[in-house]
């Protein structure tokens, strides 16, 4: 897909950065990373970076008879997160809290996905709704990916924050 730029799961808005199931896993050791979102496709009127740390991500594939894989869930706590507007330098962080991604692996080809929990989602452009924008997620969040990585937001219930404009 996009590469490990995508998607924010995060626990508290700690999380993990994603586009497949298993780059998430890259975001549950003790290394700071680093993402840079270019103004424009995470929020915008910034650039957005996204700082995480720590956290415990864990990774379960179940697949069927012949081996593949049809579904994987996600759960325990992602990395503590700073997220930062590069033009005024407003931060929002968030600590290391718990979420579970749930991904189930479509026979087209397709992924849907439904994280409970403290999340992130990054919509870019071409997704729909049609981004740039960054959410946090409290409850759940439910999207889909189709084949060329556009992002389809299906249910959202709880609380959501509009990170771009809390940096804004």
């Amino acid at each position: 897909m996009r590469g490990m730029t995508r998607r924010l799961g995060i626990a508290a808005a700690a999380a993990t950065l994603a586009a497949s199931t298993v780059a998430t896993a890259a975001w549950g050791d003790s290394a700071t990373t680093v993402q840079v979102f270019p103004a424009g496709v995470a929020c915008a009127d910034f650039d957005l970076q996204v700082e995480g740390s720590g956290g415990t991500i864990k990774q379960h594939a179940f697949t069927d008879r012949s081996g593949q894989v049809v579904r994987v869930v996600l759960a325990g706590t992602g990395p503590a997160l700073t997220l930062t507007n590069l033009t005024s330098g407003a931060t929002y962080s968030t600590p290391s809290n718990g979420s579970v991604t749930h991904i189930a692996v479509n026979p087209d080809g397709t992924l849907t996905y439904r994280m409970t929990g403290h999340n992130i989602l990054i919509l870019y452009p071409t997704d729909v709704p049609a981004g740039p924008s960054t959410t946090l997620y409290v409850g759940q969040v439910g999207f889909t990916v189709d084949a060329n990585a556009v992002f389809t937001v299906t249910s959202m219930a709880g609380r959501s924050v509009d990170i771009c404009t809390a940096l804004s």
